[in-house]
């Protein structure tokens, strides 16, 4: 009895085996099948277009075919991931609403003129039924890790404490250091920055009275930062105009008249205009720090241990809840599969597509 149990039992193996070794492709286009939902090549090599198109690769060019099929691996594997998320977020109705969508895509469109917006679609081979699915899946994901992630975390003062003891010398500080932001304003034109309002000054003329009617809005107290999102003609201007933490020394090797203008202001204080080799700045210090051993008692360090670890075990939790999520999908990924078996070279007609 026992002798016919053990032939049983290698007949069901050696069925199972086959089985996998002859699992094929629904179709030749189907790269990947999560719980039944196929992930088809053109999918992936529409965001490869896209990634390509956002880090300044030429589309034909310089990434060898060995690269290249790396690169569309990784977007098929972000894919399955976005997917299994995607599927519990819809089994717990937690998938983001039409108006949820919208307010995101007008928010990602609002830095852009239409004419920079249709161009930057054309070029990333995406279109506006694409970013909406995506936005309405990032959003619903979000939605997920929120509910089953981020609401588990707790940090204690403990932790804190413990955090603060171990980690001091962090809170040692050289030197004074300024808390600053801005709001730029140049007499020339700059295609590459955007701002909320799509305001851009071209001339000195135009950059001086562009600043005059910031002045006023900052006197009758409107916010600094949503003025520097709306308005500033530099990069920092999407962070409200935030350049974070900056110690004396960088300071000082900054032009005079910035320096002098940071120097003289108290937190919280915005500065008058000044006018530099690029244009015109505005500057508000929103914190000073001195030189010395920051204790624990002060609120902003124990904002920032707390920042850290919330950081640190969002980053560990989400990586187990996917890693329990993808062990408890079922997923074949059918371009891996390709891939293994062809040692790497799949057939003529499949990388003929390779941008």
């Amino acid at each position: 009895m026992p002798k016919k149990r053990l032939i049983l039992a290698a007949i069901i193996v050696c069925a199972a085996i086959t089985s996998c070794r002859n699992q094929q492709a629904p179709s030749k286009n189907t790269w990947a099948v999560v719980n039944g939902v196929a992930i088809d090549r053109a999918e992936v090599e529409k965001y490869y277009r896209s990634r390509q198109q956002s880090q300044g690769t030429p589309p034909n060019g310089e990434l060898s075919h060995d690269e290249a099929l790396s690169m569309k691996l990784s977007i098929l594997d972000q894919l399955i991931n976005n997917e299994i998320l995607f599927q519990r977020a819809k089994a717990l109705n937690l998938v983001a609403s039409d108006a949820d969508v919208e307010s995101r895509f007008a928010q990602s469109k609002s830095s852009f003129t239409e004419d920079e917006f249709q161009k930057k679609l054309q070029e990333s081979g995406l279109t506006v039924d694409d970013l909406k699915n995506e936005i309405r899946r990032e959003l619903s994901i979000q939605k997920l890790l929120n509910r089953d992630v981020v609401a588990k975390i707790k940090v204690t003062d403990a932790d804190v404490a413990a955090f603060y003891q171990k980690n001091q010398a962090q809170f040692n500080v050289a030197e004074p250091q300024f808390h600053v932001a801005q709001i730029v304003v140049t007499p020339g034109p700059d295609p590459g920055i955007h701002n909320r309002k799509n305001d851009d000054a071209t001339t000195l003329e135009q950059a001086k009275k562009k600043v005059e009617m910031l002045e006023s809005r900052l006197a009758a107290g409107t916010d600094f930062a949503q003025l520097a999102m709306d308005y500033s003609e530099d990069a920092n201007g999407t962070n409200g105009g935030d350049l974070g933490f900056i110690p004396e020394s960088s300071l000082s090797q900054t032009e005079p008249a910035l320096k002098n203008a940071v120097l003289a202001l108290q937190p919280g204080q915005v500065s008058k205009p000044i006018l530099l080799k690029d244009g015109y700045h505005i500057i508000k210090l929103i914190a000073k720090e001195q030189a010395g051993q920051r204790q624990l008692s002060d609120p902003q360090v124990q904002q920032s241990i707390r920042q850290t670890l919330q950081n640190r075990r969002e980053q560990l939790l989400r990586a187990a809840y996917l890693s329990m999520a993808r062990d408890q999908a079922h997923v074949v990924n059918y371009l891996a599969k390709e891939i293994v078996e062809s040692a790497g070279q799949l057939p003529a007609d499949e990388s003929a597509h390779n941008p």
